[in-house]
């Protein structure tokens, strides 16, 4: 079985999708279940885990409603106020929706490079655990060092990097992301999503070849079994559709064994997310 990792839907509101600048106006349309589903279904993936795009409880309830009502919706990644006192009782809301499997916050965008550092957040953080719920990390390159230090707070709590941590691949830069990388990679409760790395090359002009170093990266420093594959649809659809970015993935991973391919292509998000 294929599990897509990383996915988003939307409603096209200009004003709650300010970052989809001029240059990304592929993506200024409704992204919903039914485009997914005709994506997914040419493509050979069986299921999907759906992410949050907006910082908003209406977000995290309208997924799992689009969760409830199509079956290849495997899970679903929200977002949950957590630096709020009453995280707890608002996670509480969730508790029967089987479908919630983590929770994200956009520490990309905090203006505080050392956001993961607040006492609120990580108390936030800490509520997740009794939930079982994943906490998924969104963050620039330079913040690896701070995720390092924050997912070290948190020895049992699952943690998923999204798009291998945003290294610079635009500017050909492969340090110190590398060895961040590496340094992330030695706290065993850490998965990593090969997804989100067409739209950080050049989008014009990017190739495997200059792709194949990040991802060998990731695969050498966590291995197949906390590696798994991600979409990032739509958002892939500035630089890449659908069935080429896993065929790119499925073509990089083709001399491991069936078995870590197997992983790598689902069962590594299965595991993590208990799907």
């Amino acid at each position: 079985m294929i599990v897509d990792a990383h996915h988003h839907f939307w409603s096209y509101r200009p004003e709650e999708f300010g970052w989809i600048g001029e240059d990304m106006s592929v993506l200024r349309r409704d992204f919903l279940a039914a485009d997914l589903h005709a994506e997914i279904a040419a493509a050979g993936v069986q299921a999907v885990v759906s992410v949050q795009a907006r910082q908003t409880l209406e977000e995290t309830r309208w997924l799992l409603d689009i969760a409830s009502r199509n079956g290849f919706v495997a899970g679903v990644v929200g977002w949950v106020p957590l630096l709020a006192p009453n995280v707890d009782e608002v996670l509480e809301e969730f508790a029967d929706h089987d479908c919630l499997k983590g929770v994200r916050h956009v520490v990309q965008d905090e203006p505080d490079e050392f956001f993961q550092e607040r006492d609120d957040f990580n108390r936030g953080v800490r509520q997740l655990l009794r939930h079982d719920l994943v906490y998924d990390v969104l963050v620039h390159e330079r913040h690896l060092p701070q995720t390092v230090a924050f997912v070290r707070q948190h020895e049992e709590q699952r943690f998923v990097l999204d798009h291998i941590g945003k290294p610079r691949i635009r500017d050909g830069m492969r340090r110190p992301w590398a060895n961040s990388i590496r340094e992330l990679s030695r706290e065993e409760n850490v998965w990593c999503k090969l997804s989100g790395m067409v739209s950080e090359a050049d989008r014009e002009n990017w190739t495997v070849d200059q792709l194949r170093y990040y991802m060998d990266t990731v695969l050498e420093s966590f291995g197949p079994d906390r590696v798994m594959f991600g979409s990032d649809w739509p958002v892939c659809l500035v630089a890449c559709d659908y069935a080429r970015w896993l065929g790119i993935v499925k073509d990089v991973i083709a001399e491991l064994s069936e078995d870590e391919q197997a992983s790598i292509l689902g069962r590594s998000a299965v595991a993590a997310y208990k799907l």
